[in-house]
């Protein structure tokens, strides 16, 4: 493909221009990182980008990512010279209200992305650094290996964010599934926030170590017009492998007071500055870009959903949750072909591998790289498919900061953590889930369920499916009774009073393996004449807050909760936290979780030396009620 050189020259001089513009009056952002890749996005935008601005839903479009999201004023200058934004618009960006923000976010509603008053044009949130390639891993696996579609991802990344180890987790999976319509585009500018990054200039070494990971490598000036169109052709030629552009670059190219300075990373040029450089730039330009729209290509046949059967289980057997877990994904798989699981190379723990043994080609492995399963998850989400991702809850720690980021696309993302608790017995703590009621929580508008028995995990997953956001599933190891018939409905924020009587004197909150030791704990209670009831509190966030005050009311404010979790920030906090708008007093809240650092030894043993089985519970409610007739009889003396 030729290549306007005189006018991919003016649009780079454009979008470096309306980089300092915008930044200038904002007074913050980061010109001089969007100045180093305007030559690398001018010749994408004019001669390789497919995409259909006024549709930016439409299947066949190339996915653009700013994973060095810092660089958002370049992205915004290039929507202006697209038309899709005003010059008033750009020159918003960063103030408060705006949808051009600091880094670039899409605006979602209940999964959705808000067309009119967001950036429909935004696939996922970027700014913390790594993420924007392990997120086109799961995009390109959507093109290439399920809708069999044309389009082509392009990740704009930074060289300082060549030190995340999720990108090279993502380089990994990127050969290994043979991302062909992958292409990173590395601005290898030389500094980064504080002075020079590891590497520098040192492309070559880059080249080694991308062809290292099975990628095509293409090493080239990043100011370069003529060869940067020849590298993204190349790419485009390539069929077998995804192919990372290498750019020698300069940062705060086109002026020479920043140009490959340090010190002005994230600094703004002032107003006489900003002058200087647009005279030096040749002056401002109102440049229209006409972008090409993607050939018309539909996706690969498919079959419509059809009527979920879930698994079913007798009461009064035993199943783990986690086998359930796996069943239930199974069913859906069959229900729906827009079903997607991903591994963490722990699929005959998780029963995932159930999933996969009926639909391998929806099945995808990650192996041991958390960071990659969150991501490539996340990825499949936004391009419209219902994607699960499982590992043990306590792996799912180091992918914390691709959930949260997930959470600020506004995105959909179902995760499921598995072998929580002390409860898995032997495997000692580096494999118990005992952070991660908290860890999710603190996700905004997360939704966090616990099952305790099988009939009701289906339910759950049911649900999830359905749900909007970030929603996880924590499942246990060990086989637990069936106490809820199939047909119980659970819904997300609710939850079930197993055991009641019209003159309760405690309230005992639980959920998943400790609701178990709570029931042993009821029968031992009613031989010592205390009536206690029996909450299951399977979803945590959002809390069923009306059941728990009325549970508080009924009980005089005698609750007490049993975990398998550290104290801080699980169940007992969740709890707390309903009772903060009451008026009429805090009720009296037993906290029961794990406390001491776990050892080896089996699940019962754990629980015993935890403090959080049906023997521990029954004597903390007997403490519980001592403490409340002493406070009885004080105030009746008082009253005298």
């Amino acid at each position: 493909m030729s290549v306007n050189r005189l006018q991919i020259s003016e649009l780079a001089a454009q979008l470096r221009i309306d980089s300092i513009r915008c930044t200038t009056e904002a007074g913050s952002g980061h010109p001089t990182s969007s100045m180093s890749a305007a030559d690398l996005m001018a010749v994408l935008m004019s001669n390789y980008l497919r995409y259909d601005w006024h549709d930016p839903h439409e299947a066949n479009n190339d996915r653009l990512i700013f994973s060095k999201g810092h660089a958002s004023p370049l992205l915004y200058s290039m929507y202006r010279a697209a038309g899709m934004i005003s010059d008033e618009e750009l020159l918003s960006l960063r103030k408060f209200r705006s949808r051009l923000e600091g880094h670039p976010k899409p605006h979602r509603h209940d999964g959705a992305i808000d067309d009119q008053h967001g950036l429909p044009w935004i696939d996922v949130a970027t700014g913390s650094l790594g993420q924007g390639l392990p997120i086109a891993v799961g995009m390109g696996i959507v093109g290439k290996h399920i809708d069999k579609l044309p389009f082509h991802i392009w990740v704009l990344m930074g060289d300082g964010e060549m030190a995340e180890g999720s990108v090279w987790e993502a380089f990994d999976k990127s050969s290994f599934y043979g991302l062909s319509n992958v292409t990173a585009i590395v601005d290898v500018n030389r500094l980064g926030q504080q002075g020079p990054t590891d590497l520098g200039w040192n492309v070559e070494a880059y080249t080694k170590r991308v062809k290292a990971f099975g990628w095509h490598a293409i090493e080239i000036d990043g100011h370069d017009s003529k060869a940067i169109d020849a590298a993204y052709q190349e790419a485009l030629d390539e069929n077998e492998k995804p192919t990372c552009i290498l750019a020698k670059t300069v940062k705060g190219s086109g002026f020479y007071l920043v140009a490959d300075k340090e010190g002005w990373h994230g600094k703004t040029l002032s107003g006489d500055q900003a002058a200087d450089a647009i005279k030096e730039l040749g002056g401002e330009r109102g440049l229209a870009v006409s972008v090409q729209k993607p050939k018309c290509s539909a996706p690969s046949a498919q079959r419509m959903p059809t009527v979920l059967k879930l698994p079913v289980y007798e009461v009064g057997t035993e199943e783990a949750t986690r086998k359930a877990f796996g069943d239930a994904l199974a069913a859906l798989g069959a229900a729906n072909p827009d079903v997607m699981v991903l591994d963490g190379e722990v699929s005959n723990s998780t029963y995932t591998d159930l999933f996969k043994q009926t639909f391998p080609e929806r099945f995808f492995e990650m192996f041991i790289a958390e960071q990659q399963l969150v991501g490539a998850a996340l990825g499949m989400s936004v391009l419209g498919k219902i994607s699960f991702a499982a590992t043990f809850a306590a792996f799912l720690t180091r992918a914390f900061d691709q959930i949260r980021m997930a959470a600020v696309s506004g995105a959909s993302l179902r995760l499921c953590g598995s072998h929580v608790g002390v409860s898995i017995g032997e495997d000692g703590p580096s494999q118990m889930g005992l952070e991660d009621i908290a860890m999710m929580r603190t996700i905004h508008d997360s939704t966090v369920l616990y099952p305790c028995d099988a009939n009701q995990t289906s339910q759950l997953v049911k649900e999830m499916a359905k749900a909007p956001g970030i929603s996880y599933l924590r499942t246990s190891r060990g086989k637990m009774p069936v106490i809820y018939r199939s047909d119980e409905e659970f819904r997300i924020g609710g939850s079930k009073v197993v055991r009641r009587s019209s003159n309760d004197q405690v309230a005992i909150i639980a959920a998943g393996i400790t609701l178990h030791e709570s029931l042993r704990s009821f029968s031992q209670l009613q031989s010592y004449g205390i009536r206690a009831r029996v909450i299951d509190l399977y979803s945590i966030k959002p809390i069923d807050i009306e059941t728990l005050h009325e549970a508080a009311q009924d009980t005089g404010g005698n609750l007490v909760v049993v975990e398998d979790h550290w104290a801080d920030g699980g169940i007992g906090d969740a709890v707390l936290d309903a009772f903060t708008d009451m008026t009429t007093g805090m009720p009296s809240v037993t906290k029961l979780a794990v406390r001491s650092m776990p050892g080896s030894g089996t699940p019962q043993q754990q629980l015993s030396a935890a403090g959080i089985d049906a023997e521990h519970i029954t004597q903390a409610v007997r403490l519980c009620m001592r403490a409340k007739h002493r406070a009885d009889i004080s105030w009746s003396v008082k009253l005298l």
